[in-house]
Formats: C-alpha cells, structure tokens, sequence
C-alpha cells in the first residue's frame, strides 16, 4: 500500500509500505495492505513504519528515527488519517 505523510511544513514521506501503527485517541492501531476504508483522529505519539526500503528526502530524514532496515518511527504531536483504495495518507501536526 502507499503511505503518505504530510505535515504543516513539508510532505515528510511517500513510498510503499507494508504496515503503518499509528497513535488513535481512541487507543492505537495498525494497518495492513487491503485495509477497509477508515477515517480517524490522531494523537499525540509514534507512527511506527514497515516497509521493504525507505527514501527521505535529506531537509527531512532528521525527523524519522531508524529502528532497523525495515522499521522508521516518526514522533507526531495530533494529526488525521485516511485509508481508502489501499493509500494511506496522514496529516501530521
């Protein structure tokens, strides 16, 4: 599925990935290729990123921190999410 992250400032990431976790302000949740469409309110904590390869942008790579080859975290402080047609896209704050 495609991911997309978009804050205020800049797009911080866009690419292929195989799961996102994020941080609901109704608990937290994960999301997988073929998802149902969802919509839902973000808050304060990590997205967690699985992917078979990354690329950031250089004025952007400091915000994402590696776990391994495979897994990027990014520290988000609210934001919104949206899940259709297997794209991903986040709006961050």
């Amino acid at each position: 599925m495609i991911l997309e992250i978009v804050s205020p400032e800049a797009s911080l990431f866009k690419g292929e990935v195989t799961s996102v976790y994020l941080p609901g302000v109704d608990g937290s949740f994960q999301i997988l290729n073929n998802h149902a469409p969802i919509v839902s309110i973000l808050k304060q904590g990590t997205v967690k990123i699985t992917a078979n390869s990354f690329t950031f942008e250089k004025e952007v790579a400091e915000k994402f921190s590696k776990v391994n080859d495979q897994n990027y975290t990014l520290e988000i402080n609210s934001g919104t999410i949206e899940m259709k047609d297997n794209k991903v896209i986040v709006l961050a704050d």
